[in-house]
């Protein structure tokens, strides 16, 4: 199995839990919870800011001192807009399933008492429709840059059966500002009917000889996820089953720009 592709550890409890030691990499954290109605979970740490999205099911949330009742409308990731809190660096932060409740964990190095806790409410969240044709995707921005936050990129995509995403290929490895950005990122993945499955491919360019440092193809199933440390990092999803993902990307500056495969620029143009 490819070192980039990381399989949910149980089917309760975090089932996820990429850390920076675990991922090889300075910046992003993501976890997994699945709880059960009156279960629960804490958490918070002193150097790392987190986003808590409730990628299904509703669940009373508090951060800190503030107290900010039942969350979430959806049931599933293809139903609606996700309800999330954003929680800053040293702040300690609680959530009471009152349902079945699927609930990611985001973090990366933040400041503590830099901004107060808040939540992104469903109606907070912008969406917009990227591509065209097979190329399609549903794009439902979290956290995006013009958000308040230190280090934090959150964002969903939905894809639907037989379409590309992530497409044409491109990359953020280079700390090399105006023209890109470097952003680690990962990806946790859905599928809908969860029986399906999806490929992901992350890859570099090829050296002079051909020779590419990285370049791993793999099956995705409903709960995995995705490490990209660098390179490029398409996805496809297999007609009759849409593609779920959330993303989270961190690094050295907190903007997205990217390069584009030269070679699949022309996509663009077309």
């Amino acid at each position: 199995m490819s070192k980039l592709l990381v399989k949910p550890a149980s089917d309760a409890g975090k089932v996820v839990d990429v850390t920076p030691e675990s991922a090889g990499w300075t910046y992003v954290g993501f976890a997994l919870h699945k709880l059960k109605a009156g279960e629960s979970v804490d958490g918070g740490e002193e150097g790392r800011e987190a986003c808590l999205v409730l990628v299904s099911g509703r669940a009373a949330i508090s951060a800190g001192d503030q107290d900010f009742g039942t969350l979430g409308r959806r049931m599933s990731p293809f139903d609606g807009k996700p309800s999330s809190v954003y929680v800053p660096a040293g702040t300690e932060w609680r959530a009471v399933a009152e349902t079945d409740v699927e609930l990611a964990v985001c973090t990366a190095p933040g400041t503590p008492g830099s901004r107060p806790a808040r939540v992104i409410g469903e109606d907070d969240n912008g969406q917009e429709v990227r591509g065209k044709g097979s190329n399609v995707r549903h794009v439902t921005n979290i956290l995006p840059e013009t958000a308040e936050a230190d280090g934090l990129l959150v964002v969903e995509v939905i894809t639907p059966g037989g379409n590309t995403s992530s497409y044409p290929p491109h990359r953020h490895d280079e700390d090399d500002l105006p023209r890109q950005s470097s952003l680690e990122e990962t990806y946790y993945h859905r599928l809908n009917p969860a029986q399906g499955f999806a490929f992901q491919r992350v890859y570099t360019d090829a050296d002079e000889k051909g020779v590419r440092e990285l370049d791993e193809v793999m099956a995705v199933e409903d709960g995995d996820v995705t490490l990209v440390p660098k390179g490029y990092h398409p996805c496809a999803a297999i007609h009759g089953y849409d593609l779920y993902y959330l993303n989270v990307m961190a690094g050295p500056k907190r903007t997205w720009k990217f390069h584009n495969a030269p070679e699949h620029e022309w996509l663009l143009k077309s």
